[in-house]
């Protein structure tokens, strides 16, 4: 059965006007939960697994003027959809992989800054994952890397940088992050703070610390709240790489570390906590770019704005302290998928065997309070 890589789909779908019809036939409930944006739902999964004949009046009402691209968790089920489709006239392919294929794309952009070196964002749009690289007079830093490296090395080689350092603004609760394989694999430390770095191998962070990258020193600025050891970089007053403490339009959640069981804090403390890393954050230079360590969207690198245009974006940044607190304690939404493992995985407490590492941060990033 033909079918279309995830890298070559994501290079598509940009393209609005010539970009194929993605056709997820999934059962609902599961598209709603995560899916390719801009994808349509046909639910008819029980019938092309029971008999593809039945699902041959849903899908012929499908527009016969698209090319289709078929999907489903893994790819199997679509590739019976292709069939079906197929055989009545069309022009559709299956996504190799389904929406595990989809959760490995990455692609990455230079972002618009005054820095004497170059920012790379690398975006993971199936995940909604930010991460970035550094480059400064031949070295390089890599910061909250996902366990798939090849993108991170390819960056790295299109710069002919050496790598002196990885880092990971906190423990992630929705990826398994690549930031201690990356290190090992280039001999350089790897940096995360002792909050967080529980039963891991890591070079501490501390707040004001200073780590060189080049010609440039990244400023370690503690901002616990989300995670004890969550903490954001400043880099030479240009860019804020702020992790899950501050996105673009909420902030980072509050609850993730204690009902994983790794933090002896309670959810108003946290709240509490990271109402006072945002001041910390919102006294910096209003021209900084926030550069968060996830998107809620489908990422399409880069993916910026500025301090004084997130203040004015995020309703989370107007509230007094104490609704604050109330909000982020009262209003829990869903959690992301395996949070707890992803979470005890991160900070050192558990091992994932290889084979399921990919499987176990599947589904969507549930990372922001709102």
């Amino acid at each position: 059965m033909q079918d279309i890589s995830p890298v070559e789909l994501g290079e598509q779908l940009p393209d609005s006007d010539s970009g194929p019809l993605v056709l997820d036939v999934r059962h609902e409930a599961e598209f709603e939960d995560w899916h390719i944006p801009g994808s349509r739902n046909v639910d008819v999964y029980d019938e092309l697994v029971e008999d593809p004949e039945r699902a041959t009046e849903a899908l012929s009402e499908l527009p016969r003027d698209e090319r289709i691209v078929t999907v489903c968790a893994a790819g199997v089920v679509a590739d019976t959809a292709t069939a079906v489709l197929q055989e009545l006239g069309y022009d559709a392919v299956t996504l190799a992989d389904g929406m595990n294929g989809w959760s490995r794309v990455h692609r990455h952009a230079t972002v618009p800054t005054d820095l004497d070196g170059t920012l790379v964002q690398v975006a993971r749009p199936g995940k909604g994952c930010l991460s970035h690289v550094l480059v400064s007079d031949g070295e390089a830093a890599v910061f909250d890397p996902s366990q798939y490296l090849d993108e991170y090395e390819a960056v790295l080689d299109e710069h002919d940088a050496e790598l002196v350092g990885v880092l990971d603004t906190h423990a992630h609760a929705d990826h398994v992050s690549g930031g201690a394989e990356l290190a090992d694999r280039h001999g350089v430390p790897y940096f995360l703070h002792p909050k967080d770095a529980l039963d891991i191998d890591a070079t501490p962070l501390e707040d004001g610390q200073r780590v060189a990258v080049g010609g440039l020193d990244v400023e370690v600025v503690h901002t616990p709240g989300h995670s004890e050891g969550s903490v954001s970089f400043a880099i030479d007053g240009a860019a804020l790489l702020t992790g899950d403490t501050l996105f673009h339009e909420s902030v980072g959640r509050v609850e993730l570390g204690v009902e994983a069981g790794i933090e002896d804090s309670n959810v108003e403390g946290n709240a509490a906590t990271l109402y006072e890393s945002l001041q910390r954050l919102l006294d910096r230079p209003d021209d900084a770019l926030v550069l968060p360590a996830h998107d809620p969207g489908s990422p399409e690198p880069p993916v910026t704005a500025t301090l004084g245009e997130v203040r004015e974006r995020n309703a989370d940044l107007g509230r007094d302290r104490e609704a604050f607190v109330a909000a982020l304690a009262s209003d829990v939404p869903d959690h992301p998928p395996n949070f707890e493992r992803v979470k005890r995985t991160n900070v050192g407490r558990e091992s994932v065997p290889a084979d399921e590492l990919a499987e176990l941060e599947l589904g969507p990033n549930n990372c922001a309070a709102e």
